[in-house]
């Protein structure tokens, strides 16, 4: 796949600022030549007067909060502006011909603005694609330059001052260093899309539409004596309520290393990568007995974390809710929507869904949510049964969910006909098939078996950690 290039403006370089300066001047300027003749209709008003203000407005706001990270969503005002100016050389020249040459010139400068801006093609053509709405300005007014008549253009000074505006931010405009990732189209807030998969595992989503027919069950049983010697040294050290749930799940962040595409999701139908952002849930009582009410943590995890690390930030999610009334983002968010009509809730979840759909719920939502993030892990053993099976869900986005059972004891005959007693403890996974292939997953249960062996190497930082595919 071709490597995209992230652009970007600064609030510190003065011409992003002389930018915002030109379009609020526009903007002004507008709203004053359109005062002194009156606003018209209501088609005029909206088409000439609010939608060219609200596009030059809009354009100064990403440049100035967002220009570092969101650039390319300057490409939203720009199409505002292509309309503005469609609908008025459409309703200013009598020659059909001429009027769709133009709205075929300004939709090829929108359409280039937008590839330019997303990466696909060098900076160095910003600037002359630019160039073409001001041709098409000064080939209107060609002749009020040339007699020098200024009062003649001043319904367009405003449309001059935010061409201008946008030529000057073509000279701020900066490319991000290499390597580093930025927001793109068909990206979302809680990851970047994965675009150079192969063709099967990108048609697969639209064949296998939910999380629950497209999961595929695995289980496994793993022998603890290293992992119960390892507790017992982290207790030793300090970590006094450190147990296997923190080693499985410590075992499977730095299993991500090397297979960071366990950290995909599916959502819209297409596939994303969540990065280094390892978004870990489990639910929680605050007391251990039957008519103590469940709540969601969510902690996030980094694959360079040490066990430590994962030992102290998923004691600190825990303690910060069972020290506390059950009060937590998660509660609060399901009490508010516990006050919406039966009927109307219904219709409710299904526009969360639709927004989610298309990459819409806000932050704060995808950050309280449990059905959205990297992995369940829940522990069967704290209840004193087996492991199960858990459904994955049809509502967000995530993709793994395992559970691990009450240790057991297994009597075992070796080669040499000695009898051993050794000590297990059986997992179970629901996973979507649809992020990786059987080979994948297979891979990356065989080293996280390996890791689990040899549960000292999670004292210490990766030396590796591999970044998943564009």
């Amino acid at each position: 796949m071709k490597t995209r290039t992230h652009l970007y403006v600064s609030r510190k370089n003065v011409l992003t600022w002389l930018m915002a300066l030109c379009m609020a001047a526009s903007a002004v300027t507008r709203i004053a030549v359109s005062g002194g003749k009156g606003a018209g209709d209501a088609f005029y008003l909206w088409s000439q007067i609010l939608l060219p203000i609200a596009a030059t407005t809009l354009f100064a706001l990403i440049a100035l909060l967002n220009g570092d990270k969101l650039f390319y969503k300057t490409a939203i005002p720009v199409w505002m502006m292509v309309i503005y100016a469609g609908l008025c050389i459409s309703g200013g020249v009598p020659s059909r011909m001429m009027v769709w040459l133009f709205w075929v010139a300004l939709i090829f400068f929108a359409v280039l603005y937008t590839d330019i801006t997303a990466g696909h093609h060098g900076v160095l053509f910003l600037l002359p694609v630019v160039c073409v709405p001001m041709v098409i300005l000064l080939y209107f007014y060609r002749g009020n330059l040339l007699r020098g008549d200024l009062l003649g253009m001043k319904n367009r000074f405003a449309d001059f001052l935010a061409m201008t505006g946008v030529l000057i931010l073509c000279f701020a405009v900066r490319i991000h260093p290499a390597g580093e990732y930025h927001r793109a189209w068909g990206d979302r807030p809680d990851g970047r899309r994965i675009r150079s998969l192969p063709a099967m595992a990108q048609v697969s989503p639209y064949i296998m539409v939910t999380r629950n027919t497209s999961s595929n069950l695995f289980e496994d049983s793993f022998e603890i004596s290293q992992i119960d010697r390892y507790i017992r040294q982290k207790r030793r050290e300090g970590l006094t309520n450190f147990g296997i749930t923190h080693v499985l799940l410590a075992c499977y962040v730095r299993a991500l290393c090397r297979y960071p595409g366990l950290n995909r999701f599916i959502s819209g139908q297409k596939v994303y990568s969540r990065g280094d952002d390892i978004q870990y849930c489990m639910t929680i009582k605050k007391e251990m007995s039957a008519q103590s009410p469940d709540t969601v943590i969510k902690v996030h995890l980094n694959p360079r974390d040490t066990a430590a690390d994962v030992y102290r930030k998923l004691q600190d999610a825990v303690e910060k809710v069972k020290n506390t009334p059950l009060d937590s983002s998660f509660d609060n968010t399901a009490a508010a929507f516990t006050m919406i009509p039966g009927v109307l809730l219904k219709f409710a979840v299904w526009g969360l869904k639709t927004m989610d759909y298309f990459g819409l719920l806000p932050g704060f939502l995808l950050e309280v949510s449990p059905f959205h993030g990297s992995l369940f892990f829940t522990s069967m053993g704290s209840l004193g049964i087996p492991p199960i099976f858990h459904h994955l869900y049809d509502f967000g986005n995530l993709p793994v969910f395992g559970a691990f059972g009450m240790k057991r004891r297994a009597t075992e005959v070796l080669e040499d006909g000695t009898v051993v007693q050794r000590k297990y403890v059986d997992v179970k996974f629901s996973l979507d098939e649809r992020i990786v292939d059987g080979f994948y997953y297979a891979a990356f249960f065989k080293h996280y078996k390996r890791i689990l062996m040899h549960p000292e190497i999670l004292d210490n930082p990766p030396e590796e950690v591999l970044c998943d595919i564009d």
